[in-house]
């Protein structure tokens, strides 16, 4: 179990970015994050990894504290996290496959990943990675050569070397068409029923988090305003969604953008 406590984020320029956040995410749920951009999703989850340093509050997983962990303490945690990128975040001039064996960094002596020494197990599991997002045949090319659609089966191939416990998925499809979405989606869905593996994942459209989530917290300002199941966010009121987006919001869809 996840557990954040009154978890909040001032940034050095005085932005208050998290304000007292407190919520419980269970082994195997898919929790889905919503708001306005700069409502604190991308914070939030970045503070569970320490990505960003959290100001107050506490983040316990499995009663462990990762707020007041040391650096080999949270070296040990962050291998059981995989994160993925809403800009996908590859060594662009590297291959595919050297992409995905950097989700084993935080287990390799750091002088062999240096020189992209990884043991054969290592690199037969990248490719089983490779083939289980559909991308086994863009092994080889540089990462630069792929379409973002491939690039973000990349960093999902690369969170799955590290197998996590619990996924961090940072706007994972924002850049990509509605169609590749639900692709996206649709495997980080299966690494969550298939491996019971804990999803964290903001979104913007209200269709795909009505299709993946199983729970939704929605953010405003840095502070939760909404909390909510599948069913109960499937029947949101007018009244519910302006309370996360504005009064002036408007319901769109992943295929109906806003002209």
């Amino acid at each position: 179990m996840l557990e954040v406590k009154n978890l909040t984020k001032i940034y050095e320029d005085g932005t208050v970015a998290l304000r007292d956040v407190s919520f419980q995410v269970e082994d195997g749920e898919f929790l889905v994050i919503i708001g306005l951009s700069g409502s604190g999703k991308s914070t939030l989850l970045r503070c569970i990894n320490r990505l960003v340093e959290p100001t107050e509050g506490e983040i316990l997983w499995d009663g462990e504290d990762i707020t007041s962990a040391d650096p080999a303490q949270l070296r040990k945690i962050r291998r059981q996290i995989g994160m993925i990128f809403q800009h996908f975040n590859l060594v662009k001039r590297l291959s595919v496959t050297s992409n995905v064996l950097s989700g084993r960094l935080g287990y390799v002596n750091p002088w062999s990943s240096i020189i992209h020494r990884f043991p054969q197990r290592d690199r037969e599991t990248a490719g089983k990675a490779l083939e289980k997002v559909g991308i086994a045949d863009q092994a080889h090319k540089r990462a630069d050569e792929l379409s973002g659609g491939q690039q973000q089966r990349v960093g999902i191939a690369r969170a799955l070397m590290q197998e996590p416990r619990m996924i961090l998925a940072d706007e994972p499809v924002a850049s990509l068409d509605p169609v590749l979405a639900h692709t996206i989606l649709g495997y980080i869905e299966r690494m969550n029923q298939e491996s019971k593996i804990m999803v964290l994942c903001s979104l913007h459209y209200l269709d795909l988090v009505q299709r993946y989530a199983t729970r939704v917290i929605g953010l405003r300002e840095g502070r939760i305003v909404y909390r909510g199941t599948r069913e109960e966010i499937r029947k949101m009121t007018d009244e519910e969604f302006k309370e996360i987006y504005g009064e002036e919001a408007e319901r769109i869809s992943a295929g109906r953008r806003e002209e």
